[in-house]
């Protein structure tokens, strides 16, 4: 069986930026390579054409092109007739392609299509409350109805988007997953005295939010520290940088016991959240977010929002807790609760752990997506 990837990101040195979609795009296209399951993965809207191998898996690069009118339909169709020359020169047995902007809207492709939910930019425009481009909104609404089946990360996502669309469209849940191996829990000493949030900065992922919350908790705790990495943004609401704003709402301990590292490498990340006490994630805007795995993976006791998707991550009182993120004092009432009771945190991080093995590894989630891969394929062309 030969799957191929649609994607916009991709972890990689040779791609443009990535989040967290490319990342679970990562590990799963690794986690099927592992499956023996043959894996290209074509990513779009990059600076050249490319095209290599890399840890068992085929790259193909698509730049971006400019057309002096009707881009969206053009560079479109220059994709779907890069996918259908691959499909037949390579064997391509299916397409998986992502939800966001519809990039599969008005695209004949010449296997079985499938699109899986991470969250479109109508899904999040909704959860923020903010409005969305009529044509972003068309394109999605049309690339989902007209693709052969749909996978979805999490129920909450996949309720919500049918209700956004006006749908009744059945999805596969499957959710994100990360390879155990590389997140193994170490020996690392850690920091008594530190709060991590780990992510974009940026007002949908609750950090305006974490800035109040972290001035009740220095009120109590005097030497606690926030660190916090991740790619600032500009503020959609405000045209500003969103660090800035998180910046001008601590107060003046607060803004001495505050570090912020920027985006830095992977394995760093890794390393502070390792060397971390509790991990703060108070975000409003998620399909599955790959941040709470990676942190449960490693062991740690979360404190994260209590919004929708949480519940099928997150087990309140088990794995961390979960709190609406503007009830500030409630947020910072758990963080220091986690941070003065080390046993609490040491059986929290266990049961964390304990939960993404079960529910979240690639061992596990690559068996459930080829399962469903074979069953569309065997469907389709019956």
């Amino acid at each position: 069986m030969h799957i191929a990837f649609l994607t916009p990101e991709y972890p990689h040195e040779k791609t443009n930026a990535s989040g967290g979609l490319g990342t679970s795009i990562r590990n799963l296209a690794e986690g099927l390579v592992k499956k023996e399951v043959k894996v290209s993965v074509v990513v779009y809207n990059q600076e050249v054409d490319d095209e290599f191998k890399d840890n068992g898996i085929d790259f193909y690069f698509l730049k971006f092109r400019k057309y002096k009118i009707g881009g969206w339909y053009f560079y479109r169709k220059y994709i779907q007739n890069q996918l259908n020359s691959l499909i037949k020169r390579k064997g391509i047995h299916l397409i998986e392609a992502t939800d966001w902007t519809g990039i599969t809207a008005f695209m004949n492709l010449s296997c079985p299509l499938v699109i899986r939910l991470n969250g479109t930019d109508a899904y999040f425009c909704n959860i923020e409350g903010r409005p969305q481009k009529f044509k972003n909104r068309f394109f999605e609404k049309n690339a989902l109805v007209n693709a052969h089946a749909l996978a979805s990360v999490s129920k909450f996502t996949a309720n919500r988007t049918n209700e956004i669309f006006g749908i009744d469209k059945e999805f596969q849940i499957i959710p994100n997953s990360i390879e155990l191996a590389k997140f193994s829990p170490s020996d690392i000493e850690t920091d008594s005295h530190c709060i991590l949030y780990f992510g974009t900065i940026i007002r949908k992922k609750g950090v305006l939010d974490l800035a109040h919350i972290f001035n009740k908790v220095v009120e109590r705790k005097p030497e606690v520290k926030l660190l916090m990495i991740g790619r600032d943004v500009i503020d959609v609401f405000e045209n500003r940088s969103t660090l800035q704003l998180f910046k001008d709402s601590l107060s003046d301990l607060a803004k001495k016991n505050f570090i912020y590292k920027g985006a830095i490498d992977y394995d760093e990340v890794k390393l502070e959240i390792e060397k971390s006490t509790v991990v703060a994630l108070p975000s409003y805007a998620e399909a599955l977010p790959m941040t709470w795995i990676e942190a449960m993976a490693l062991q740690k006791a979360l404190v994260t929002s209590d919004i929708g998707w949480a519940g099928e991550v997150m087990v309140n009182g088990v794995t961390g807790y979960t709190v609406y993120p503007k009830k500030h004092q409630e947020y910072a009432d758990k963080l220091l609760k986690l941070l003065s009771e080390p046993q609490l945190r040491i059986e929290m991080g266990s049961n964390a752990r304990k939960r993404v093995e079960k529910k979240f590894s690639s061992e596990i989630v690559s068996r459930q997506n080829i399962a469903f891969y074979k069953e569309i394929i065997k469907t389709v062309n019956s």
